[in-house]
């Protein structure tokens, strides 16, 4: 079966590739600022603050206000990425609705450490919730991309573009899965690998967890095929439907809650256009436990495992 997007090489955490492709970029557009929550050691916002240290701004434990903060100053010109931990965010969802997604104002929230990717931290620092949460709110564009090269992209991308974007990163190291010069589209799934009978949608770090799953699967002569889904909010309508025609089921892959996530945005597009057997492996509308992520991801049967053994599932 063919694989027209993969290359899977090892790389960092989306973080730290977020924080590397912010600097970056930064360096030729002049409106782009950062807000930080206290946390730019674990946001990868270090880099920025390290090259620009004028255009970064510390607003301390105080997350509603640094919303706000972000939405004057889009009011004035300036592109602010307003970076904290995706629990932390939730904090300010009041502000991210009254202050920017009410004004459709051009203001980005990088979210990090989202799902269960923040180690022993346990479940009050585990946000399973976010994608839902700023998928409700009108005007906000929400994306999870999976690897540096795609966050390189995603970053250059919504930096260009006008209006309210959420972005989830990630703790965990991840292999690089995409191509370094593709390009993001908001509101495109990319097709990693072709096959049959089954189609997995993932989204984030998850789409790592989900290649190598596909590529295991070869071993049994077993061929799904493989959607990375990073823009869940406007999804990719058109290749949904035309993948649900040609497969008999749809796995939905993703560390989020199975309620407001991926899975939800799926159903809602297949359940009107292409109704299809839909599959949703994500948290089972449960509370976070502490632990190492990939203990975590046993736990609640969203592994490699756990993915492999779905599809033989309902493969024949």
């Amino acid at each position: 079966m063919s694989n027209p997007n993969l290359i899977a090489k090892s790389s960092g955490s989306l973080r730290e590739a977020f924080g590397k492709a912010i600097t970056k970029i930064a360096k030729t557009n002049k409106k782009i600022v950062i807000l930080d929550a206290d946390l730019a050691g674990g946001t990868g916002c270090h880099h920025f603050l390290k090259k620009y240290p004028k255009r970064f701004f510390q607003c301390g434990i105080a997350e509603q206000n640094m919303i706000s903060v972000s939405a004057g100053m889009s009011s004035l010109g300036l592109t602010p990425f307003a970076t904290t931990f995706a629990v932390f965010a939730l904090r300010a969802f009041e502000q991210a609705r009254l202050s920017i997604s009410y004004s459709n104002l051009n203001v980005k929230i990088v979210a990090s450490h989202g799902g269960l990717d923040t180690g022993p931290d346990g479940a009050s620092a585990q946000c399973i919730e976010d994608l839902a949460c700023f998928r409700s709110l009108p005007n906000f564009i929400v994306i999870s991309p999976c690897d540096s090269n795609e966050m390189f992209q995603a970053v250059k991308t919504i930096s260009k573009y006008r209006g309210p974007v959420y972005m989830r990163t990630g703790r965990s190291n991840v292999e690089n899965i995409t191509k370094a010069n593709k390009k993001f589209v908001i509101g495109k799934g990319l097709l990693l690998q072709r096959g049959k009978k089954v189609c997995i949608v993932s989204t984030g770090m998850q789409t790592s967890v989900a290649f190598n799953s596909v590529k295991n699967l070869k071993n049994k002569k077993i061929y799904p095929t493989l959607i990375h889904m990073s823009s869940i909010k406007p999804i990719d309508k058109n290749l949904l439907v035309k993948e649900a025609k040609k497969h008999k089921v749809i796995i939905t892959f993703e560390d989020h809650n199975i309620l407001g996530g991926l899975g939800s945005a799926v159903s809602e597009v297949l359940s009107e256009k292409e109704p299809t057997k839909i599959i949703r492996m994500g948290i089972k509308d449960e509370i976070g436990r502490s632990g190492e992520t990939k203990d975590l991801l046993k736990k609640y049967n969203i592994d490699q495992k756990a993915l492999m053994n779905q599809v033989i599932k309902v493969y024949k």
